[in-house]
């Protein structure tokens, strides 16, 4: 794993304008990724090749409480955190603890926004902010929310 990618959210802003000014386009995206699946991970190849740097947006443990409930997240955000810093199309890995990633793609200003085709159009939270919003299918039947269901029964 690459903890090296893990950044703050001061430091990605600087990285930001680096490869801004570089000439390189950046693509984001954000989430939970509670449990890593091969969505996570098609979702993720993909974003990685519509642009040069992708930078993932992670949602602390507080904000998942918030939106999730109290039994979730099942894995703390330093173990997700260095779990997509392992993934090589995964360029940088930054956590925030707020409902929304709105002020981070504000201050990123990403070439690509990118979520899963279960956001629609006109609901995806910073926009306005970046170059363009690509939208990519889900994989049928995976879901994290569907894995923890399925630990349950058994």
């Amino acid at each position: 794993m690459n903890c090296s990618k893990i950044k703050s959210i001061a430091k990605i802003k600087q990285i930001a304008a680096g490869i801004k000014d570089s000439g390189k386009e950046i693509v984001f995206t954000n989430g939970c990724f509670d449990i890593l699946h091969i969505g996570h991970i098609k979702i993720l190849k993909k974003a990685k090749s519509l642009g040069d740097v992708l930078i993932v947006g992670l949602n602390s443990d507080s904000s998942i409480k918030r939106i999730k409930g109290s039994e979730r997240p099942v894995v703390p955000e330093k173990d997700r955190a260095a779990i997509l810093s392992s993934i090589s199309f995964v360029d940088y890995v930054v956590v925030f603890s707020s409902l929304t990633p709105y002020e981070l793609i504000k201050n990123i200003k990403p070439d690509v926004l990118v979520k899963g085709s279960d956001w629609k159009n006109g609901k995806i939270i910073g926009a306005e902010f970046s170059g363009r919003v690509v939208r990519i299918p889900l994989v049928s039947g995976r879901s994290t929310t569907g894995l923890i269901e399925k630990i349950k029964k058994l």
